[in-house]
């Protein structure tokens, strides 16, 4: 056989498992697509159930196989929205862990067919408890169904795949009605940006979440001048401070910041007026400098430092004094 004809054959081969691969994944976002109609009544029961938990209770989110993974995320993506949650195997719960159940708690349950046997034997122990249960099921005729409080139906799949028999669809299906859950969840708490940070201090997700108040240069790190101090006295200051910092901030007599002294300053000065040394600061400090408070994203100030092309924002409180500043060389230094 020729060359070009081996060619041909793999290039045929090739386009047929691209075709396939892209196959699998048409059937499964029909599958999500067909989660739309399904949500209803009872998907806002499970919601209200959730968000009216108790002070100290929590989900307990349960799955068998490859259910029981996407228990896992679902109840990891509930718990970084502040909604306190863990996995619990259901083999596992049977041997002694059913003693994690409190009446506070809400049972989330998950199975395809509704008939998995470690599920379904660990249902009368919880129902004893008296924990809501909530289950993810394919069929509201199952026997997971019957004994559920609340059921969000995914309806009959069809599994992607050769055989039709390794969860596919169906679990996307679940983890799609997971995080419809979980993102509805943040939406009624009404989290904030900053108030999410706290649930993920950590990773690229943590740093893109960090507030200013944790990277600022503050106390012996933070240079505050009076705007009465001379120039010169000012740059002895800034480059005594603690980290050395590439700027001051400058306050009034009642301590509110009124200005700023930079680099920049410094060159503009050297530049037109060599005898400044011995001016007031506040005659060559620059004016109306950009702030931040403290609750703010770290974020909001690399977006000031952009907008404005400046290597320092000044933190401020709630009454506009200074309590901090961040440098372009903190975030070098946080990995930001």
């Amino acid at each position: 056989m020729s060359n070009e004809s081996n060619l041909s054959l793999k290039s045929c081969a090739s386009s047929q498992r691209l075709a396939y691969a892209r196959e699998i994944l048409r059937l499964e976002s029909e599958a999500v697509q067909q989660l739309i109609g399904k949500i209803d009544s009872d998907f806002e029961l499970a919601l209200d159930t959730i968000l009216k938990i108790p002070t100290g209770g929590r989900v307990i989110v349960s799955g068998m196989g490859k259910a029981g993974f996407i228990a896992m995320k679902i109840s990891a993506t509930l718990a970084s929205t502040g909604v306190p949650s863990f996995f619990l195997h259901p083999a596992e719960a049977v041997h002694g862990d059913l003693g994690r159940y409190s009446a506070d708690d809400v049972a989330l349950l998950l199975s395809n067919s509704g008939e998995t046997s470690e599920i379904l034997r660990i249902l009368p122990n919880i129902k004893v408890m008296g924990c809501p249960i909530i289950s993810i099921t394919s069929s509201k005729v199952s026997s997971l169904a019957k004994h559920s409080d609340i059921i969000i139906e995914t309806g009959v799949l069809v599994e992607a795949g050769p055989l039709g028999l390794a969860p596919t669809t169906s679990t996307t299906a679940m983890l799609a009605l997971g995080d419809a859950l979980s993102m509805c969840v943040l939406k009624e708490r009404n989290l904030s940006r900053e108030k999410f940070a706290f649930f993920h201090p950590g990773g690229n997700l943590g740093r893109s979440l960090m507030l200013v108040s944790e990277i600022m240069r503050k106390d012996e790190e933070h240079c505050i001048v009076a705007e009465t101090m001379i120039a010169k006295d000012v740059l002895q200051k800034i480059t005594s401070t603690s980290g050395r910092p590439g700027a001051a901030s400058i306050v009034d007599a009642k301590g509110y910041l009124c200005g700023v002294f930079t680099d920049g300053d410094l060159r503009r000065c050297l530049k037109n007026d060599e005898n400044f040394l011995q001016a007031p600061i506040s005659e060559v400090m620059g004016r109306g400098p950009k702030t931040v408070n403290t609750d703010a994203l770290a974020e909001e100030a690399i977006r000031i430092m952009k907008q404005y092309q400046i290597d320092q924002v000044i933190v401020v409180d709630s009454e506009k004094k200074p309590v901090g500043m961040v440098d372009i060389q903190d975030f070098v230094r946080t990995r930001f």
